[in-house]
């Protein structure tokens, strides 16, 4: 049986696709099976992100419509096949594809996979309640400003309401910079703000957008790298290790980053 997570936030441009296409890369770098679900039907941003839309030949609506099998519409990430991808439906209208049968399709694929990441679109509409039916777990995305932060505090009581094992959060586009100088909330701050347990932090990190403009993710080598290292170790083996932001800032090298930082 895998693990089926359902990653959201509760406003769009939070990075939570991104989030969640470098979990499911680090996740099968560590050997385990993954699959990830865009559950956001009709948008595709997770294929694009991951710079694999052009490979998609069947999707989510092909294979509810019984045009092809199940397996047909699986895109490999790479030669390793630990990564796979359902895309969502092309040209569907959300509402078209319910609950129950969003469902079911992942119930099918459940008993091949360590690990189901599902995609679920930003908001608490109609596409938020069909996605997290289908999990058992929930991490949800913010980022340390006051409307993501309040956004993300509705999402949480919301899904309250599900019969969920777990629910946590992570903290993404954290300057550690501002951080230190008090004007920018820390993980920890955030975790307290949300009454929920942090599972990650990670840094503001421009690079990201470059590696998935280039279809590159999973590339990014230091900090972000070693915070997405930092997550999955804590999905997989339930640890509560968060990534410093700020140390990059301390000592003396750190201090002499920090007064170029300012005077930039």
């Amino acid at each position: 049986m895998a693990r089926r997570i359902v990653i959201t936030s509760g406003k769009g441009g939070v990075g939570k696709t991104t989030v969640t296409a470098n979990i499911g890369i680090f996740l099968a770098k560590r050997g385990h099976k993954t699959l990830l679900i865009d559950g956001d039907v009709g948008l595709n941003n997770l294929d694009v992100v991951l710079g694999i839309e052009n490979k998609a030949v069947y999707d989510m609506a092909d294979v509810l419509e019984g045009k092809c099998r199940i397996s047909q519409a699986l895109i490999p990430y790479d030669e390793s096949g630990m990564l796979m991808i359902m895309p969502s439906a092309h040209a569907y209208n959300s509402e078209d594809i319910g609950s129950k049968n969003f469902r079911n399709l992942v119930g099918r694929l459940d008993s091949h996979f360590d690990y189901i990441l599902i995609d679920c679109p930003a908001g608490i509409e109609g596409g938020f309640h069909r996605a997290v039916s289908a999990a058992n777990e929930a991490v949800v995305v913010t980022t340390p400003q006051v409307s993501s932060i309040r956004d993300a505090d509705k999402v949480i009581a919301l899904l309250s309401s599900y019969e969920l094992n777990s629910v946590s959060v992570i903290v993404n586009r954290i300057r550690g910079d501002l951080v230190i100088d008090g004007e920018m909330m820390d993980v920890g701050e955030v975790a307290k703000l949300l009454k929920i347990t942090p599972i990650g932090a990670i840094p503001e990190d421009d690079y990201i957008g470059i590696y998935s403009q280039l279809g590159r993710l999973g590339e990014q080598s230091g900090e972000s790298k070693d915070s997405f290292s930092l997550i999955v170790s804590n999905i997989v083996n339930g640890k509560r290790r968060i990534y410093d932001c700020t140390s990059k800032y301390r000592g003396l090298l750190g201090k002499i980053r920090l007064k170029l930082k300012r005077n930039a």
